[in-house]
C-alpha cells in the first residue's frame, strides 16, 4: 500500500516539475485567404460593431451583454462582453491599428478564469484578395501551463478561430459582392 502511495507522489510531483518547464507564453494563430481587398477585411476587425457578424463566441449566448467605449474604431476602442459559461466575461481594446494591414487589441479575460493576452489580426495582399492571420498569443503562468498539460489550447479555441476567419471571410466576401 505505501508503495502505491510513494508512486502516486513521484508521479505527481513529475508533472508538477514538467509543466514549470513547459514555456512560459504561448502563441496560437490560424490564416485563410479572403477574396476581398485588405481594406473591406480591415474594416470588420477594426470596428467592434462589426464583430457581431463574424466573431465566433457572438452567437453562443442569445443573452450576450456588450458595451462599447472610446472610439468606433481603430486606436482606443473597447469591447467589453459578459455572458453565459460558454462565453463568460472580458473586455478588448485595440492598441494599434495600421489601416489595411494590422490590428492588435489587448484581450482581457475575467470569467470564467483570469487571463491577459493579445489578440493580433495581420492582412496582407494577396493575389486579388487578402491573406489573414488571427493569433493570440501572451503569458503562460503556471496554473495555465499544468492545465494545458493535459488540454490542448490549440484544439480548444483553433477551432473557434477556424469558424470565425470563415465567418470574416464570408461577411467579407458577400459584402464585396453586393457592392
Amino acid at each position: 500500500m505505501t508503495a502505491v502511495i510513494v508512486a502516486i507522489v513521484i508521479l505527481i510531483i513529475a508533472l508538477l516539475i514538467y509543466a514549470a518547464t513547459k514555456p512560459k507564453t504561448f502563441r496560437m494563430e490560424r490564416s485563410t485567404t479572403i477574396e476581398a481587398p485588405p481594406d473591406k477585411v480591415f474594416s470588420l476587425i477594426d470596428n467592434f460593431h462589426n464583430w457581431t457578424q463574424w466573431s465566433p463566441w457572438e452567437n453562443v449566448d442569445p443573452n450576450l451583454q456588450r458595451s462599447y467605449d472610446g472610439p468606433d474604431n481603430g486606436k482606443g476602442a473597447i469591447y467589453a462582453y459578459e455572458g453565459n459559461s460558454k462565453v463568460g466575461a472580458g473586455r478588448m481594446e485595440i492598441v494599434e491599428s495600421n489601416p489595411s494591414s494590422k490590428v492588435l487589441a489587448t484581450l482581457d479575460f475575467i470569467k470564467p478564469m483570469q487571463a491577459h493576452n493579445f489578440a493580433e489580426f495581420t492582412l496582407r495582399p494577396s493575389g486579388s484578395g487578402t491573406n489573414v492571420t488571427w493569433a493570440m498569443y501572451g503569458p503562460m503562468p503556471y496554473m495555465h501551463r499544468l492545465m494545458t498539460t493535459f488540454l490542448s489550447m490549440d484544439k480548444m479555441i483553433g477551432k473557434d478561430f477556424e469558424r470565425g476567419l470563415a465567418n470574416l471571410k464570408a461577411a467579407a466576401e458577400t459584402e464585396t459582392s453586393g457592392a
